[in-house]
């Protein structure tokens, strides 16, 4: 039996303990018929500027998500977002595909993850030439950038805020976020992408497709609308960004 509130569809988000993003962000676009649940992983929060540090953080966050996807399921959902961007990019395309291909078997619906929903949006949109801003340490820019050449797109600039500890990301001046979009932008890119879950960036993100005339993507946002498509749902969301109105 479908839900009172949630009787199109139900879906989870499986977000960081540290994150206070992913939640408002996705409440904030709004579907009739839709409803948003969040589990959490615990994390720590502490620097991540070291190698071993940032490879303990990897690892708790590995740890945690198979236990807060068998509690969110408790709720009979339709799909599950993984509100948890880094992890999603790691190891390339074929670790990506494998790691979705994990989750939704254990979950029992479809996943959506952020990594594969930019890559979607990207070829929907036919931009090949990309730029990015992350919240990272140097190190998990790597790792962005890596996913993205090995999903066959030309990463012309990638910026960092390198935030020092995941409740920092939250905490970024939405003002900071565009002064590096506009940094980020030129006549020689296509597509802005935003990663980076915890980071602010949703509204900011749709604000700036007015000035640059092209698709600025944030995490939070392509991976709601890849939900909504995956579970059939084909509602245009105004005001939040193309990827929402276009696709």
């Amino acid at each position: 039996m479908p839900d009172t509130l949630g009787f199109r569809k139900r879906i989870g988000l499986v977000v960081p303990s540290t994150n206070t993003t992913v939640q408002p962000e996705t409440d904030a676009l709004k579907v009739p018929g839709v409803t948003c649940h969040t589990g959490r992983v615990t994390i720590k929060e502490r620097p991540l500027n070291t190698e071993e540090a940032f490879h303990e953080h990897m690892q708790m966050m590995r740890d945690g998500m198979g236990a807060a996807i068998d509690q969110i399921m408790t709720a009979g959902l339709d799909h599950l977002i993984l509100g948890i961007a880094l992890e999603t990019f790691w190891g390339g395309v074929a670790a990506a595909d494998k790691m979705q291909a994990d989750l939704a078997q254990r979950a029992g619906v479809g996943v959506t993850m952020g990594s594969t929903a930019m890559v979607a949006a990207l070829k929907k949109f036919g931009a090949n030439k990309i730029a990015i801003l992350t919240p990272h340490q140097p190190r998990g820019d790597e790792v962005v950038k890596a996913y993205f050449i090995d999903a066959g797109f030309d990463v012309v600039r990638l910026a960092s805020l390198k935030c020092q500890t995941p409740r920092m990301i939250a905490q970024v001046p939405q003002q900071d976020i565009r002064n590096m979009l506009r940094e980020l932008d030129g006549a020689d890119v296509e597509a802005l992408l935003v990663v980076g879950t915890a980071l602010p960036s949703s509204a900011v993100a749709a604000e700036a497709e007015r000035w640059f005339g092209k698709p600025v993507i944030a995490v939070n946002t392509v991976s709601f609308w890849d939900a909504l498509r995956r579970c059939g749902i084909e509602d245009r969301v105004q005001g939040h960004g193309r990827v929402l109105e276009e696709l």
